[in-house]
């Protein structure tokens, strides 16, 4: 399941052009996803994008939030919470947020952005310690990636097989690229009816959140909004998913295929 919130946190999807002549979300969106593992509900995700202020500039606070419900509660508790203030503009992290909570593994840190002296600032509460780390001008964090991605790439420009490279900071591991292959388009039957996706694949370095031999797929919508639809990880044994199960603010009119 942490996997999966992994995931959902880095892909809202994607949109738009490289001018970003257009947003593909606005202050107001919140959207939930249902994880599940099998046919048991394991836990829910949600993602809120609000108005907000760093150093009096106004900015974007995107608040990720992922809990297990029922059962799964009793058996492994999880309560997480991500965020993310970024520019409203060119999409430039100026602080991140992670507060983790999953069983008896905790993490409480945040990472401060200085793109005028290109450093990163990462403050490691739990162990009271701060790491400096050098930033390039497309360094992002966990959560204001995908919103990133969402107003700087049209996925009906890109080529099946083609891949996109993000470089991220989120943690004490210092920054890594996380690569995504398009891989073309696909309908999807949804509790809302049929939606038409755009299919990708997530790489990222083996020994940190996946191994690059996992299967894990998403598929995101072709409209405007290009919000995450599903998300699927195949397993040894079984296979973890996540569906879009609720939203609310989009910007855009969230286009079904009505038979």
């Amino acid at each position: 399941m942490k996997k999966v919130y992994i995931i959902i946190l880095l892909f809202t999807a994607l949109s738009v052009n490289a001018q970003n002549k257009h947003s593909a979300f606005k202050a107001g969106e919140w959207l939930r996803f249902r994880i599940h593992y099998g046919i048991f509900n394991a836990s829910y995700a949600t993602l809120q994008v609000k108005n907000d202020k760093v150093n009096n500039k106004s900015v974007y606070h995107v608040i990720g939030k992922g809990r297990t419900t029922g059962l799964a509660r009793v058996f492994f508790k999880v309560d997480d919470v991500y965020e993310s203030y970024f520019d409203k503009d060119n999409g430039k992290p100026y602080k991140f947020v992670r507060q983790v909570s999953e069983g008896s593994y905790t993490l409480n840190l945040d990472v401060e952005f200085d793109h005028k002296n290109k450093k990163a600032v990462l403050n490691d509460h739990k162990k009271n310690r701060k790491l400096d780390f050098k930033i390039e001008d497309n360094i992002q964090d966990l959560i204001s990636a995908f919103y990133y991605v969402r107003n700087n790439y049209d996925a009906d420009q890109l080529v099946k097989g083609e891949t996109i490279t993000l470089n991220l900071l989120y943690d004490d591991d210092g920054i890594f690229k996380f690569k995504l292959k398009y891989l073309g388009k696909e309908t999807l039957k949804t509790k809302y009816g049929k939606v038409e996706c755009h299919k990708f694949r997530p790489y990222v370095e083996s020994g940190r959140v996946f191994k690059e031999q996992e299967s894990l797929s998403l598929w995101v919508s072709n409209d405007e909004n290009k919000i995450p639809i599903r998300i699927k990880a195949d397993l040894a044994v079984g296979s973890i998913k996540a569906d879009l199960d609720g939203y609310a603010g989009l910007k855009h009119q969230f286009k079904i295929i009505m038979d």
